[in-house]
């Protein structure tokens, strides 16, 4: 079975979050942080060290929460001041570990012609 994360809105938090919370307690950090629906879209949070993210969403009938760990390096979360919403392919390089915002920045060539 393939998981495709797809949403209308991906968001990534704009501070740390306290790994301890589960479902309910990001669920209520979304609505008192965000006023955010927490079915509105993918939430990315992650830690105060920077290795671990968690994702929350919702899947048809109830909430999904995944969390990823790097074994080494940290994830690169540029500060910001308020969340973040970013497309699929910058959450693919997120949890890949990769600068996101600067990959955001690299444009794919195409020709027309070739020589």
């Amino acid at each position: 079975m393939e998981l495709k994360l797809q949403s209308p809105k991906i968001f990534v938090a704009h501070a740390p979050v306290d790994f301890r919370k589960g479902i309910d307690g990001l669920g209520e950090y979304i609505q008192s942080s965000y006023n955010c629906i927490p079915t509105d879209g993918i939430y990315v949070f992650y830690n105060k060290g920077k290795d671990k993210i968690k994702m929350l969403f919702w899947h048809g009938n109830g909430f999904v929460l995944l969390q990823k760990r790097l074994e080494k390096n940290r994830f690169i979360m540029p500060a910001l001041e308020d969340k973040a919403e970013i497309d699929n392919k910058q959450l693919s390089w997120l949890i890949a570990g990769l600068d996101w915002n600067k990959m955001s920045n690299w444009n794919e060539l195409t020709y027309n012609d070739y020589y």
